[in-house]
């Protein structure tokens, strides 16, 4: 069964995962969502989550960044924001010694979600990525704790990592575009 954060939050979030909620300023002119402060504890700090370069990318419809392969940093945490349209973001703890060791969290980000925006901060050596829900292309920021480097960046075999949903099923972008009455 798939369920996201935002619908049933987990008894205890991966190992060192941030949901920040960001506040949505409106008013007749449109509105203003801060999306990146250094006095945001939670999310930067100086010496463990610095500031170190931002990106964004455009997503297609259904298109997952990687379909088969997780994402996975070593050195880098990375902080995603959605400006536009909606995405699912899989997190799966992979980690030796971590106490969530075998646990995977699913996010919805987007405007689907009205005034209830988050930046969500993942931390490194977990495995990561997403696939674009809804009908509209997702436009993603990213505020990276490192500048891009390849070869801090992994991509991991679904099949090598087998990482499963809480009933045994192993995880698929296709369970998530099911969930969403998407086809690919």
């Amino acid at each position: 069964m798939i369920t996201y954060y935002h619908e049933q939050p987990p008894d205890r979030l991966i190992d060192g995962v941030v949901v920040h909620k960001l506040r949505v300023n409106r008013d007749a002119r449109g509105l203003l969502v801060e999306t990146l402060r250094t006095d945001w504890a939670d999310v930067y700090d100086a010496n463990d989550r610095p500031f170190a370069q931002t990106y964004y990318s455009i997503t297609r419809p259904g298109v997952a960044r990687d379909e088969d392969f997780w994402h996975c940093h070593r050195y880098q945490d990375d902080r995603f924001v959605v400006l536009l349209g909606d995405l699912v973001i899989a997190i799966a703890d992979a980690r030796p010694g971590s106490p969530t060791r075998g646990t995977i969290g699913l996010f919805k980000l987007g405007e689907s979600r009205g005034d209830e925006q988050t930046e969500l901060l993942i931390p490194r050596n977990t495995l990561h990525g997403f696939v674009v829900v809804g009908e509209r292309p997702a436009v993603l920021v990213n505020y990276p704790t490192q500048l891009y480097n390849p070869s801090d960046e992994l991509r991991i075999p679904f099949a090598e990592a087998d990482v499963r949903l809480p009933d045994g099923v192993p995880f698929s972008w296709d369970l998530i575009r099911d969930r969403e009455g998407m086809t690919r």
